[in-house]
């Protein structure tokens, strides 16, 4: 039965059972509200080497709401990137399931996969992945003309002014300094309004002015477009900007902390054009 169905079916019983406290919540509000964009359910990745299995998650579990920032962390190998590509159905998991938008993953093939990822997911990497040959411009359309939106133009024209580059568009990555191309992988990641983006150290490359202004600039278009905001870091400030952090260690989930939401950084707005550093 679809989540639709089962909120019409609430409606309905709660209309009919007179028995009801005259205060219950409405539950077609209440039921949609404590949703989950992504439910993680024993999750588990193994894989095979000479010396036998080697498993690098372990029966992992969370939840995280739509809108909500959360920052995945965890020392070098403690399998935080392992855990982002299964969550972007970017890799396959030995064990368990993690629903994006109430779709399982399980239940895809690489190519469904990908689809989802075209129509709900914008990504931003640590090592830009811009393509060479296109210009900042086309680089931040590419994804909305794979979609076929006609009006990929207009919106990686508007993202790129919002992250401070609209003076920067016909230039190649190879003219863009790390802190821009960055800013151009940004752009590019929030074009098509994606429910969910994942970010794997976006900060890690870039001097810490660049970062600062990355970092700021996550924050700002996530807290913009309401889009829910998963990223892996080293970073401890970063970390703690968002509203949950999960510590993975030697591939299982050790806690979930709560971040310092209120950081100076976190939602406030920043002039990137006074700020452009424009380091090699």
């Amino acid at each position: 039965m679809s989540v639709l169905s089962q909120v019409k079916d609430a409606q309905v019983k709660d209309q009919s059972n007179t028995s009801l406290d005259s205060h219950s919540v409405n539950p077609t509000g209440d039921l949609l509200e404590t949703l989950n964009i992504i439910q993680v359910s024993g999750l588990t990745k193994s894989v095979n080497t000479l010396e036998g299995s080697l498993t690098i998650l372990s029966d992992i579990n969370f939840s995280v709401k739509s809108g909500e920032s959360v920052a995945i962390v965890g020392a070098s190998g403690s399998g935080k990137s392992t855990l982002l590509s299964l969550l972007a159905g970017l890799d396959v998991a030995s064990q368990g399931d993690v629903q994006l938008d109430g779709q399982a993953l399980s239940t895809l093939d690489e190519e469904d996969r990908a689809q989802l990822r075209a129509e709900k997911i914008g990504f931003v990497f640590q090592s830009f992945m811009l393509v060479q040959s296109l210009t900042a411009l086309e680089n931040v359309m590419l994804p909305a003309e794979l979609a076929g939106d006609h009006d990929a133009r207009a919106q990686a024209i508007t993202l790129l002014d919002k992250v401070g580059l609209s003076h920067r568009i016909e230039h190649y990555p190879s003219q863009l300094s790390g802190g821009e191309q960055q800013r151009v992988a940004i752009a590019r990641a929030f074009i098509g309004s994606p429910k969910i983006l994942f970010a794997d150290e976006p900060s890690a490359n870039l001097d810490s002015k660049n970062g600062h202004l990355i970092e700021t600039l996550l924050f700002d278009l996530n807290k913009q477009n309401g889009t829910t905001l998963v990223l892996v870091t080293h970073d401890e400030h970063l970390a703690k900007q968002c509203q949950r952090i999960i510590h993975i260690e030697g591939g299982q989930l050790e806690k979930i902390s709560v971040g310092e939401t209120t950081s100076e950084n976190t939602g406030k707005n920043v002039n990137v054009k006074e700020e452009t550093s424009h380091v090699g």
